[in-house]
């Protein structure tokens, strides 16, 4: 996750997991001249197939949201879908969809 997360311009310098029901996540970037802090709790674990967490940025942890990574099998190749759901507003849903679009764009040139 050090060499993918976050949008092209922002640098991961803290990530730490613990993938199980019940489990925390914190993460911590910087970018665009800011610390960005946020932390999670895993809902639902299936390995090798399927992660939902909650999501909320330290400034705003009032503003949680929903994510799910599914992931499927094609041969060689694995398909991950990403849904992120339950915002706040347009603007968080928008930030989102440019950091998301970013991080996965920087996970899929690690192994092209």
């Amino acid at each position: 996750m050090m060499q993918w997360w976050g949008p092209k311009g922002h640098t991961p310098t803290e990530i730490e997991t613990d993938v199980r029901v019940g489990g925390r996540f914190h993460a911590v970037m910087f970018g665009d001249g800011e610390r960005h802090e946020v932390n999670g709790t895993y809902k639902e674990v299936v390995p090798n197939r399927k992660l939902v967490f909650s999501w909320a940025w330290i400034s705003t942890p009032e503003r949680e949201s929903q994510v799910t990574i599914s992931l499927k099998a094609d041969g060689e190749a694995t398909w991950l879908t990403l849904t992120h759901e339950q915002f706040f507003d347009e603007a968080a849903r928008d930030g989102h969809n440019f950091g998301w679009t970013g991080a996965l764009d920087k996970l899929e040139a690690l192994y092209a």
